[in-house]
């Protein structure tokens, strides 16, 4: 079960690891990932998803000492093997946090699994992954349905892969900026897709700090090499709680400044995103 005082926004740093690597499912918290992603879509073969399946849901039947967050990206449902991970996730004792709906295009097949997640037991809330143009398309059927995900993930590679388009920021930028849009629209949470250059940590570090200003959450990895970046941009600073906290506490008072600067309920809805993000109560 998700702990209840990790609010999702908290969550800064989403490690995706292969189902099909066990040894490295323990390793995600001394790496410092908020998140696990146990991966059995894109990342494994067809010849070793059953593998990959019962690795998952083996290590997903206890909750671990670290206390990690666990995130399954399971096959699309529409799909034989989807189909296959729905079936072991429901009728099995594995327990994840969420459950990361790929190539999500419809709000239906949101509502189909979380009604059997519900009728399973199973507390696990969904992710939905956008990444492909149809999902674009359907975005507002999608946050506002009434059995909307929790939060939206955003997919580089098979979005630009779908779009004829390079996995760059600027080509994808329109793709983001509806996201964060429909995202804060609706209230769900959003986290940005992986950076795909390893050996580039001045274009990670440029990337994650665009993703950040434009107002996700969190960012996805490919390699616990990229977490130390991830988490450096999104974690809030001492300086930045306190002065948030500041400004709720004037700002309960009428129109006030803080550190010389105006402080009103728009400056306090940004206070409390960055209570939000440090994973610190928002009280006034």
């Amino acid at each position: 079960m998700l702990d209840p005082n990790k609010n999702i926004r908290s969550l800064k740093s989403w490690l995706f690891t292969p189902a099909t690597r066990p040894d490295r499912f323990e390793h995600a918290t001394k790496a410092g990932a908020d998140v696990l992603i146990l991966d059995l879509e894109d990342a494994v073969a067809l010849s070793n998803k059953e593998t990959a399946r019962n690795n998952a849901m083996t290590y997903l039947q206890t909750r671990p000492a670290d206390g990690i967050t666990r995130a399954l990206r399971i096959n699309s449902p529409s799909t034989v093997e989807g189909f296959k991970d729905l079936q072991a996730l429901l009728f099995g004792a594995a327990s994840p946090d969420y459950v990361i709906l790929p190539k999500c295009d419809s709000p239906g097949t949101i509502a189909l699994v979380h009604c059997l997640l519900h009728e399973a037991g199973k507390s696990a809330q969904i992710i939905a992954l956008i990444e492909s143009a149809r999902g674009v398309e359907t975005l507002e059927e999608i946050v506002s349905a009434s059995l909307k995900p929790v939060c939206l993930l955003f997919g580089a590679a098979d979005m630009a892969a779908d779009l004829g388009a390079t996995v760059d920021w600027e080509p994808l930028l329109w793709v983001r900026s509806r996201l964060v849009q429909a995202a804060a629209l609706n209230g769900i949470a959003l986290v940005d897709s992986p950076f795909f250059a390893i050996a580039d940590p001045d274009g990670l570090k440029r990337e994650t700090e665009s993703a950040f200003r434009m107002g996700f959450h969190g960012k996805c990895a490919i390699h616990p090499a990229q977490l130390a970046s991830l988490n450096a941009v999104f974690t809030p600073r001492a300086a930045e709680i306190a002065e948030a906290r500041q400004v709720l506490v004037v700002n309960q008072q009428g129109v006030g400044s803080v550190n010389h600067k105006m402080v009103d309920e728009a400056f306090a809805r940004q206070a409390r995103a960055v209570l939000m993000r440090a994973g610190l109560p928002v009280s006034e």
